[in-house]
């Protein structure tokens, strides 16, 4: 089983958006020629959270293409796994992203440092193709949950060793220079982030080519949701090089969501004010989880009596991610990013008001995903 040159992890927190995210695909497709394997992600984390099952995510994914008539590839990933979950995801799934960043060390040699986390990927991968047959998936392999970002060296080793492992991998998701939050732009040396991210994708074909890795091989973005300001430089040498690239978008569909519920009636406006105001009083529970992909300045966030004075469009203005926007507020933004569980809790509303609002919650989707973020990395 082999993935396209081209895929977009469509992740999505409550299920409801598939037929949307497909259509953002589609769209892009259409406008921009570029075609993306839709890859519908969901971690174990977002699983338990919000109550769902894995084969939840392939009922919305099965659905999607249904209902569009689609008759391309896709897949359903079974996201940040590893040997304590992964059994859970085995009849829904069938792309892995097997995540080794805990056994990764902080000292030592490179072999010290990372070729525990390598022999086990190897562990996992084994097992899942003893379950489901080697050929019956894709496997992606992350690295990326740790504070130290892999040089490119460190990059050649690592795939020279999971080749030594027979880990057929086709995605690897290393840990990049910069800070990649949650649901907010990259922060980071932009100069150096084109030299390193260059020279990944080089040591990718020397990885190729000497070490018998699939051809397909490619590099995986994760938090890569809302990364405006690298789409650029990662679309200009994926094109150079010609290679592929899988761009995971986990959690800014749920913030989509948000938006097209407070401009789509009073009632689901304050809906979209409840959350929030329950998340001020529950920050350190909301946000200790996501440290270290998060930086909410609590100064910058708005009181529960400023929010309650807003309109519809204040409101949308100051979680829509457009930089140019005196309004934009990236503290707001990612607190309520990490804010989904309360949505999940308030489910006897919120779920009804998906629902009564999806068209408006669609067009949010849509734009977000073809627009601020495909758009951006092939358009020259």
């Amino acid at each position: 089983m082999k993935i396209g040159k081209y895929s977009f992890g469509t992740g999505d927190r409550f299920g409801h958006e598939g037929v949307a995210q497909l259509q953002a695909l589609l769209k892009a497709e259409k406008e921009f020629g570029v075609s993306f394997v839709p890859v519908w992600n969901k971690s174990n984390r977002e699983h338990q959270i919000i109550g769902t099952e894995p084969i939840q995510t392939r009922k919305e994914a099965d659905a999607a293409v249904k209902a569009l008539g689609y008759t391309g590839q896709y897949f359903v990933d079974a996201d940040h796994i590893n040997l304590t979950n992964v059994d859970r995801f085995m009849e829904a799934s069938d792309f892995f992203t097997i995540d080794v960043a805990d056994y990764i060390g902080k000292q030592g040699s490179v072999e010290e440092r990372f070729l525990p986390a390598i022999k086990e990927a190897g562990r996992i991968y084994r097992h899942i193709a003893e379950c489901k047959g080697a050929d019956n998936f894709v496997t992606e392999v992350s690295m990326d949950e740790v504070d130290q970002a892999q040089t490119p060296e460190e990059l050649r080793y690592i795939l020279r060793e999971i080749a030594r492992e027979g880990i057929p991998v086709q995605t690897i998701a290393p840990k990049f220079t910069g800070r990649f939050n949650k649901g907010v732009d990259y922060r980071g040396d932009l100069v150096r982030f084109e030299k390193e991210f260059e020279q990944d994708l080089l040591v990718i074909d020397e990885a190729v080519r000497e070490y018998g890795l699939p051809e397909n091989l490619k590099l995986s973005i994760h938090s890569g949701s809302d990364k405006f300001s690298i789409y650029p430089i990662m679309g200009r040498l994926i094109r150079k090089y010609d290679k592929g690239i899988h761009i995971k978008t986990a959690g800014t569909t749920w913030l989509e969501e948000n938006i097209g519920l407070a401009v789509a009636d009073p009632a689901a406006l304050e809906l979209a004010k409840k959350i929030y105001v329950n998340a001020l009083g529950r920050m350190d529970e909301l946000t200790v989880p996501y440290a270290t992909v998060i930086d909410v300045d609590v100064d910058a966030l708005p009181s529960p009596e400023e929010v309650a004075a807003w309109d519809a469009q204040t409101y949308a203005r100051t979680m829509r991610h457009n930089q140019q926007d005196p309004l934009y507020n990236p503290s707001f933004r990612q607190l309520i990013h990490v804010s989904y569980k309360i949505a999940a809790e308030l489910g006897d509303e919120y779920y009804p008001a998906l629902e009564k609002h999806s068209a408006v919650i669609a067009e949010q989707v849509i734009e977000n995903l073809c627009e601020r973020h495909i758009k951006r990395l092939f358009s020259e």
